[in-house]
């Protein structure tokens, strides 16, 4: 299937504010940073951030780019096609980007989604959810920075409906300018926890910053805020400031209750909730008349019936419709790192793979554990948790390490693994009969726990991307045949 025209050349160029060197004639149909997922009909932005995106230029169009965003400083090589000549790339994508959002229709809607916890589990909900009724383009991955943003701007076609933005930070100040690009309709902060914590006095700083995102909400527009997370009042407050329709979600069923303590204007609340091996599934109760809604998620966790509440107040605050929109969740599957789970032959049996091994914080942890006890005993009689550091928790991480065995424990975790310096406080609070090994790195933890695998276990890997928890994953993928597809 070819791919859908997103701007001529000298659209571009004007979007871009930036001046022509040569000419393209082919419509592009992409923009890429890096030359390794760069595809024909790309534009290749040359950004210097890791390593400066001018050396490879060359390769951009030897795969096929139609033309390069480079700086005023760039000298053409022989092999160059057209190039697009700023005094910055980034400044110069940040430009396409805001026409892009420029150019959608009136009626399109605009969703931008921040939060400690659960900003791109969300999201790929919301891309789900809005898919089923209406074109939808939404943040690849977690392209949810200062290039993230504004590079999902620059892709996204000018028919577009609805459009599902993460945005993330990890200092004040850096939502911002991203939510002044994005300029939601419906702005959602999942929650507030302690998160880059050792970038901020105290978790009330957390919250300010993620309250940064009401600050790009259009007139109009709509704030969902968690009312069950402890900063709600202080979320609440800062959406007040911006005279926005504020949803409050909440697990509580007390919805009267929740609109009369925190003063939100709609409440979208949870009924009802089971959970099975594989699904979790409920009712929404939408304040008002708007009665109840039934939900199946294609996975498990209270958390996953968290980011549906938001998802069916999206679509609500979005004028969808919802029936259909959560009807789509019961195809959901988390994207690896974040959840995925993969079953892979081990022996003369099996073993189950949850991949949670993107990032971590301590809530992010403990909704993690929590999902384990769902597993039924008969297929999976082992339990294992596979930890590593938690990073950018400041002073106090050793004592939100060691605070962890709680979880564990009630999650009936058989066998504990750990990688870090940070988790050998946990691992010492580990019982004898439940220590499955501690290193010092996620690599060198890596014969110890492939050698301690076996049929039955339900293996979970966890910990923040720096700790480089997914080289475990990527260890089992490599050694153990998948079963089936992913559960």
């Amino acid at each position: 299937m070819s791919k859908q025209a997103l701007w001529s050349f000298d659209e571009l160029v004007k979007a871009a504010g930036a001046a022509a060197d040569g000419h393209a004639s082919n419509a592009i149909t992409g923009f890429s940073i890096d030359t390794r997922t760069l595809e024909p009909g790309d534009v290749f932005v040359a950004l210097k951030d890791q390593r400066d995106g001018h050396d490879f230029v060359g390769a951009a169009f030897a795969k096929g780019a139609v033309a390069a965003i480079v700086s005023l400083e760039y000298v053409r090589k022989h092999d160059d096609g057209a190039l697009i000549r700023t005094s910055d790339p980034l400044r110069a994508l940040e430009n396409i980007g805001r026409a892009a959002r420029a150019r959608l229709a009136s009626d399109a809607r605009v969703i931008a989604v921040t939060g400690s916890v659960g900003k791109t589990t969300t999201k790929e909900m919301l891309r789900l959810a809005f898919s089923a009724v209406g074109p939808t383009h939404a943040s690849e991955k977690s392209y949810n920075n200062h290039w993230g943003v504004p590079l999902t701007l620059a892709r996204m076609p000018a028919n577009t409906h609805y459009a599902v933005f993460e945005i993330g930070m990890n200092h004040a100040g850096e939502i911002t300018p991203l939510t002044a690009m994005v300029r939601p309709h419906i702005a959602i902060v999942t929650t507030v926890e302690n998160a880059h914590i050792e970038n901020f006095a105290n978790e009330e700083g957390i919250a300010d910053a993620k309250a940064e995102i009401f600050l790009g909400l259009e007139p109009s527009g709509a704030a969902l805020i968690n009312l069950d997370n402890r900063h709600a009042a202080r979320l609440l407050a800062a959406a007040r400031a911006r005279k926005v329709h504020v949803t409050g979600i909440t697990k509580d069923l007390s919805a009267a209750e929740a609109i009369a303590t925190f003063g939100a204007d709609d409440v979208v609340a949870l009924s009802g909730c089971r959970m099975s091996a594989t699904t979790s599934e409920g009712e929404v109760i939408r304040a008002g008349s708007r009665g109840k809604l039934p939900f199946l998620i294609g996975t498990v966790g209270m958390h996953m019936v968290t980011n549906a509440l938001f998802v069916t107040a999206a679509l609500d605050a979005a004028g969808a419709e919802p029936a259909k929109g959560l009807a789509a969740l019961a195809q959901f599957a988390p994207p690896p790192g974040r959840g995925s789970r993969t079953r892979l032959d081990v022996g003369s049996g099996e073993l189950l793979l949850i991949d949670e091994s993107y990032n971590a914080n301590p809530a992010s942890m403990r909704a993690a554990l929590a999902v384990l006890p769902a597993l039924p005993r008969s297929d999976y009689p082992r339990r294992i948790a596979v930890l590593g550091d938690m990073l950018e928790l400041g002073p106090d991480a050793p004592a939100m390490h060691a605070d962890l065995w709680d979880a564990i424990d009630s999650a009936g975790v058989d066998l504990v693994f750990a990688a870090g310096p940070h988790m050998a406080g946990l691992y010492e609070r580990v019982s004898g009969a439940r220590r499955g090994g501690w290193a010092q790195t996620s690599a060198e933890l890596e014969p110890i726990l492939m050698a301690a695998l076996k049929p039955g276990d339900a293996v979970m890997v966890k910990g923040s991307n720096g700790s480089k928890m997914g080289l475990l994953v990527a260890a089992m993928l490599s050694k153990f045949n998948r079963t089936g597809s992913r559960e």
